[in-house]
């Protein structure tokens, strides 16, 4: 998992490798139901200021983890072992629960499922507000995330 941000000092790409999940599936894809998350701490940016007032801002010691409990599931196509879907739930960042719909790709090959997306997030609307450091530096709350898990 990973998101794209932008600063008054660059554009910048934090990401974590560090997820776990469950899905519980079903006779078909609109039943399928779960959730995945990731440790706040383990999003790295490349830059070790950032990572740090990334964890201060996001307040990791109270909500150490971004997680999303999918809640409902709309295929909008099939083609072999990949689908087009809609992915309802609850996003859970930074004490705040927000539903959120998402346009995802799913993949099967073999016993694994691959799911792929990206959607544009604003961080306000977690709560999320500290974002100037030293009266200069500010980090735009508009951003996008690029999930691509395979369970």
């Amino acid at each position: 998992m990973s998101f794209d941000g932008k600063s008054t000092l660059g554009d910048f790409t934090g990401v974590t490798t560090t997820v776990r999940g469950e899905l519980r599936g079903g006779a078909r894809l609109t039943e399928v139901r779960g959730w995945v998350e990731a440790p706040v701490p383990t999003l790295k940016t490349g830059n070790d200021r950032r990572d740090r007032d990334l964890v201060k801002t996001m307040e990791a010691a109270i909500y150490p983890t971004i997680r999303y409990q999918l809640e409902d599931v709309s295929v909008e196509w099939e083609r072999g072992d990949s689908a087009g879907v809609v992915l309802q739930g609850d996003f859970f960042i930074h004490g705040v629960q927000r539903r959120e719909k998402i346009n995802a790709t799913v993949a099967r090959s073999g016993d694994s499922v691959r799911v792929t997306a990206r959607l544009p997030m604003n961080l306000h609307d977690y709560k999320i507000d500290k974002l100037t450091r030293f009266l200069v530096f500010k980090m735009n709350p508009a951003i996008v995330v690029h999930i691509d898990v395979t369970f």
